[in-house]
């Protein structure tokens, strides 16, 4: 005889199931389950539904679904990143344009953040050189929309949407100074190379007063201290000039347009 003492209708309510989608619900969550439809439908119910996890995964499903649309058919490109708070007519922000133009000249359309700033000036030079200009911006409660100097233009809500489309629609990076949202950018792309999720991605720190700190932390405290190896800082280029910038670029992808035209004989 068993110890278990409740009814059977309590056993039964216990054992009632509802399903909604892949998602299985017992006792207590089955008997306050509302459907999908019903909280849809049903203008006196609550609406926070729309902000559910459930229900946001759709949201991130449109913006890859958008960007992979946008961009699938864009030509090569560079992604140029720096400060959003460079002021038209500073050296860096003509710095910023002189890049995006010779970027452009050289075969390659120009991605940005799409805001001001750094952005704006790379976004400007493209434009200005009669190429294309990208801007993949992100919502923020302190920033203006996209500039006016992109031609082809996202917003996206999440961060990690949007920099899965600098990454996926990008040959190079080039780091202008910046703040931490360059480094949160600079830093994927440096884990994404140096993990070989990406190869053949150049990453190009321009400014050298600037970036010199930062490499030599790397050197002396991530590279003395055993924490990275000594080749992975190779996987930086420091400079001052917008033309070397441009020829790291070109190198890196000569080698790759040989292996695509040649093979690099693994398959031989």
């Amino acid at each position: 005889m068993s110890g278990d003492n409740s009814s059977s209708s309590e056993r039964g309510s216990r054992r009632e199931v509802v399903h909604q989608g892949p998602v299985q619900l017992r006792g207590s969550l089955a008997r306050e389950a509302t459907t999908m439809d019903q909280r849809l439908l049903d203008r006196r119910g609550p609406s926070d539904w729309v902000h559910t996890d459930p229900w946001r995964v759709l949201r991130i499903q449109s913006e890859f679904v958008e960007g992979f649309g946008a961009l699938a058919e864009v030509p090569r490109a560079v992604t140029v990143f720096g400060s959003a708070r460079t002021p038209a007519g500073h050296e860096e922000y003509e710095i910023g344009r002189e890049l995006g133009a010779a970027l452009v000249h050289a075969g390659y359309a120009v991605v940005t953040g799409g805001g001001p700033g750094a952005m704006e000036a790379a976004n400007r030079g493209a434009s200005e050189a009669g190429g294309l200009s990208i801007g993949l911006g992100i919502e923020l409660p302190f920033e203006q929309g996209l500039n006016e100097w992109v031609d082809l233009g996202l917003n996206f809500r999440y961060f990690f949407a949007r920099k899965t489309m600098f990454v996926k629609y990008s040959q190079a990076f080039v780091c202008l100074p910046g703040g931490f949202g360059t480094l949160d950018e600079l830093f994927e792309a440096l884990t994404l190379v140096q993990t070989r999720k990406i190869t053949q991605f150049p990453i190009v720190l321009f400014g050298s007063e600037y970036w010199n700190g930062l490499v030599g932390w790397l050197r002396e405290t991530l590279v003395r201290g055993g924490k990275i190896s000594p080749a992975d800082l190779d996987l930086l280029f420091v400079t001052d000039s917008v033309e070397e910038t441009v020829d790291i670029i070109l190198e890196a992808h000569r080698g790759e347009d040989e292996n695509e035209l040649y093979g690099n004989g693994s398959g031989w």
